[in-house]
């Protein structure tokens, strides 16, 4: 005898949320790939503009765990993009440094990662791009802010910056 499978009583929000994040990073990767950039990459290159920062500040923005932030940096150094140097406040701590060509990719990789946004969200009416974006920004800010204790983690999300 089979069961019958209970009854859905929400929307399936984590299959919402899920898919179109997994959609949108494959399209953030098509479009970053055309410069020969990663998220990853931008990322790094936009927060070590922002301010001086270490390698672990900045892995920590990007949510990378310190082999992947290695490899970033390592990419990074290796297209001349950015370089390891030492805290012009702090001698004993490194920080990534953006080179000249490096502020100009984050610069040009910026304004691809907007208009992958903008075309994402320019598929919406006007009305519900704006309560999308306040929903979410609740939810992100509120009640989904933080993660709970699990036996089994879940992947953890790219942290906002």
């Amino acid at each position: 005898m089979t069961a019958m499978a209970p009854a859905r009583t929400e929307p399936d929000l984590s299959y919402l949320l899920d898919h179109t994040s997994h959609v949108l990073r494959t399209r953030m990767a098509a479009a970053l790939g055309t410069i020969g950039l990663t998220a990853r990459m931008h990322c790094v290159l936009v927060h070590a503009l922002a301010e001086e920062r270490t390698q672990a500040q900045l892995a920590e923005l990007g949510d990378m765990d310190k082999t992947t932030m290695v490899v970033t940096v390592d990419a990074l150094e290796k297209a001349g993009l950015a370089e390891r140097r030492p805290s012009s406040t702090d001698r004993r701590a490194r920080i990534i440094a953006v080179t000249e060509a490096g502020a100009k990719v984050a610069h040009k990789s910026q304004k691809i990662v907007d208009g992958v946004h903008e075309e994402a969200l320019g598929a919406l009416p006007d009305d519900e791009r704006a309560v999308l974006l306040r929903a979410m920004n609740r939810l992100v800010t509120g009640h989904l802010a933080s993660p709970v204790e699990s036996p089994t983690p879940a992947r953890r999300a790219r942290q906002r910056g």
